[in-house]
Order: structure tokens, then sequence, then C-alpha cells
């Protein structure tokens, strides 16, 4: 028999799932709302590559669904692809020049990476129950393991990468080309 959840934890369950078409849907508003100058993206520039830094670096040591993480930026923060992504998302705020898509981009990242957390933490306590709680309350950590690039590679980070390179480029884009929206 299926197990019934909430109407809540069905909502943090979607949101969790969808969160990356929910960030292209809200990149056309923000595309759309953006009033970028060549100043307030390299104001953004590196606020978004310190985001992405600290995303691949947490990309090189995680052993996703096999383990709880403990080495890397895991000794010091519980979720720091998300910290990443708010990071890269500041950066892409100040780069916008816009009020709004600072709020749309708060608004998306605080709604569907609390949901991204609910669901991960759940599936961490249900299988490595004893492991995630040492992590997360007791704080043992591995300071042995190092960074590897394949590691990195093999959790599709370069799709990260990717996604904040074609915002970039799409602000500049707007930038030099702002006479035509």
């Amino acid at each position: 028999m299926a197990e019934r959840v909430g109407p809540a934890a069905h909502a943090v369950e979607v949101f969790a799932r969808f969160r990356v078409a929910l960030g292209f849907m809200c990149g056309v508003a923000v595309f759309w709302l953006a009033a970028p100058t060549w100043s307030s993206i390299l104001a953004g520039l590196p606020v978004a590559a310190a985001g992405e830094g600290l995303r691949i670096w947490a990309a090189g040591h995680l052993n996703k669904s096999l383990e709880v993480t403990r080495s890397g930026p895991y000794r010091f923060v519980a979720h720091p692809l998300y910290l990443g992504s708010s990071i890269i998302g500041a950066g892409l705020a100040i780069g916008s020049r816009s009020a709004a898509v600072a709020a749309i981009i708060a608004v998306y990242l605080a709604i569907t990476l609390t949901a991204a957390i609910k669901s991960e933490e759940a599936f961490l306590r249900r299988i490595f129950t004893d492991a995630y709680e040492e992590y997360r309350h007791i704080g043992v950590v591995d300071r042995e393991r190092r960074f590897s690039v394949s590691r990195a590679m093999e959790n599709r980070e370069y799709r990260a990468v990717a996604g904040a390179a074609v915002a970039l480029l799409l602000l500049a884009w707007k930038a030099t080309y702002s006479g035509l929206f």
C-alpha cells in the first residue's frame, strides 16, 4: 500500500522534483525584467563565480546516494551545493540590476532549495540513519578525502557551470542590446 502524505509534504516533494523546470520558467521572467549594465554584470560576476567555486568544491567530494559526505565543504556546512546555488543567485541578481529580479531569485531559491533540503535530509535519515545523525549532531567529519575532478564530473557539475555561464551571457547580451527590449 502506498504511503499517504499530507499537502505540505506533497508540495515539498513537487518543488524538490521540479526545481530545475521552475528555474527555467523563472529564468524567462528574470531575463525579461533584468536591466543589466556592464558595471552590474562585472559586480555580479565574482559573486556568481564564488558560488560556482563552492559548488565545484562540494561536487568534488560528494558520493551522492552512496554515503554521508563529510569532507571538503561538508565539514563546515551541511548543504554546500545549495549554498553555492544561493551565492550564484545573488551574483545573478546583482548582475541583473533589478529589484524585481532579485525578489524572483530569492523567492525561487527559498522555496525550491528548502524543499530540496527537506527531501534530501529525509532520504539521508532513512538510508544512513546513524551516519547522518553523527554528521549532523555530533559533527563527525572526514579530513582525509581529497577533492576529485572526476567526482565533480560524475556529479555533473559541468551543467551548473554551463547554466551560470549562459545566464551571465544572456545578461551581457541584454546589456549590449538593451534598446531592443
